[in-house]
């Protein structure tokens, strides 16, 4: 007989002559919940009757009131049983008990880590033995079985369909689903689904080499919005093309551009019937708005990037362009939608597919062939609008002048923009205000420098009435007119 590994069926068997269960005894006898028939004991289960002596609390031990009872009827229980005992819900594993002189009689020893209750001493009946507790082991042993069968009737079904398939039954097996456009309004998609048809790429190309832009269509016949940087090279005999999203292609001319805005007008070829955007307001735009920005970045055509709006009323000077007798200072919208070159002259929309801007520069860190860092800027369309219509009427546009000549970048940033000279017989002068004064404030907006107070003007249209804070005093301004 072994101490713990060895086989306990080795060890069940009936001497020569024995036979059927010992039911006198007082061994239990098991049988099947399900029909009835006896089975084998579970493991653990010993014979009280032959246990041996009766076993009594190790020294230093209490006596619990159950054992002295267990005692005087004979009930043999080992030190490993009274732990089964007073702990019912343990269920670390236990090392095997040492066998007692003369080895386990007639049965293996317990098995390690076992959890099942012990049968109660042979002669007497046990608090914790009865219906109650026949019962509920039948009751276990009937839902592992009906598990069981669920599990194998399951497994055979799968195993059938794998057999019969030849292969998984997964995703592959699954139709493709038809194409639908369920974008909600106002989601990206459905921004770049309505205004892809009216955004082209437009393409320069000299003897001298090229680029590319992006431009908004105005109308049917093909009057198309853009930056006057992206085509101010076929002012010089650059050629132009406006490349549709569909593919085609038709040449292009030039109606009208201006530097200082940094707006042009075009009109392609030989068109109709094409697809023209919807304007918004730019006066309305709010910081933290939700925005998309259409165009061809690095002459990736129809790319779309959203973002939101980051700031408003930024003033950004892109230095002197082609033709401008001044710095180009855009009062310009901010965001964080990617824009990259390219970009320039394409449309910066709002959720409902409007125009707020054209998408003309950008803050890099990598030089002048730097990439987007989150930091764009756009044209307000309410700024574009009023230029635009001119460009197509005129092939001019006016701007909106104060009179005066600033540092456009001067030090002391943050106290104002100070006046540098005034214009003799111009706005500024007529309102009174004389060399070396600072503007701090046009209308409610902070003015901190040069810069800022160019954009400021720049917003308006000329004739416009303004209220400026020159030296802490309120000085109204009409502003005046300026061509080119």
């Amino acid at each position: 007989m072994t101490h713990g590994h060895g086989s306990a069926a080795d060890d069940r068997r009936d001497p020569p002559g024995a036979s059927g269960p010992q039911a006198a005894t007082g061994v239990p006898t098991y049988v099947d919940p399900i029909d009835g028939t006896p089975v084998p004991p579970p493991p653990g289960s010993a014979d009280p009757s032959s246990a041996g002596e009766p076993g009594t609390p190790p020294t230093g031990t209490p006596a619990t009131t159950e054992e002295p009872a267990r005692a005087a009827s004979g009930g043999a229980w080992s030190p490993w049983q009274r732990e089964q005992e007073s702990s019912a819900t343990r269920t670390a594993e236990l090392p095997p008990p040492a066998a007692p002189p003369g080895g386990w009689p007639d049965q293996a020893p317990p098995a390690q880590g076992s959890t099942a209750e012990p049968p109660p001493p042979a002669g007497r009946a046990s608090a914790r033995s009865g219906t109650a507790g026949s019962s509920g082991r039948g009751r276990t042993l009937v839902i592992g079985l009906v598990a069981g069968l669920l599990g194998g009737l399951l497994g055979g079904v799968v195993g059938h369909q794998l057999a019969e398939g030849g292969g998984s039954v997964g995703v592959l097996d699954s139709p493709i689903p038809e194409p639908g456009n369920n974008a909600p309004p106002g989601a990206v998609e459905a921004v770049a689904a309505r205004l892809l048809p009216s955004v082209v790429q437009i393409r320069v190309r000299s003897g001298s080499g090229g680029g590319e832009g992006s431009g908004m269509i105005l109308s049917p016949d093909g009057l198309v919005l853009t930056n006057n940087h992206v085509i101010d090279e076929a002012a010089g005999g650059a050629t132009l093309t406006a490349v549709f999203q569909d593919g085609r292609t038709a040449a292009a001319q030039i109606v009208g551009r201006d530097p200082s805005s940094d707006i042009a007008v075009i009109r392609v070829q030989g068109v109709s019937g094409l697809t023209p955007i919807e304007l918004g307001n730019s006066d309305a735009v709010r910081v933290g708005q939700q925005v998309v920005a259409i165009g061809s970045p690095l002459g990736l055509g129809g790319s779309v990037t959203s973002g939101i709006i980051s700031a408003v009323d930024r003033a950004v000077n892109v230095g002197p362009q082609i033709g401008a007798t001044d710095s180009t200072v855009l009062n310009a919208l901010q965001t964080d939608a990617a824009i990259n070159p390219g970009n320039s002259g394409g449309p910066l929309v709002d959720m409902q597919g409007r125009v707020i801007g054209v998408n003309s520069a950008i803050a890099t860190t990598g030089g002048a062939d730097g990439g987007s860092i989150g930091v764009g800027f756009s044209i307000p369309i309410n700024q574009a609008h009023r230029v635009a219509k001119e460009l197509e009427s005129t092939g001019v546009a006016t701007r909106a002048v104060l009179g005066v000549n600033v540092a456009v970048r001067d030090e002391g940033e943050g106290t104002g923009a100070v006046v540098g000279q005034v214009t003799p017989g111009g706005p500024a002068q007529l309102a009174g205000i004389v060399d070396g004064e600072v503007i701090t404030r046009v209308d409610d907006r902070v003015i901190t420098n040069g810069d800022e107070l160019v954009a400021a003007i720049r917003d308006h249209a000329p004739g416009d009435q303004v209220t400026l804070v020159v030296n802490g005093r309120l000085v109204q301004v009409t502003l005046g007119s300026k061509t080119g």
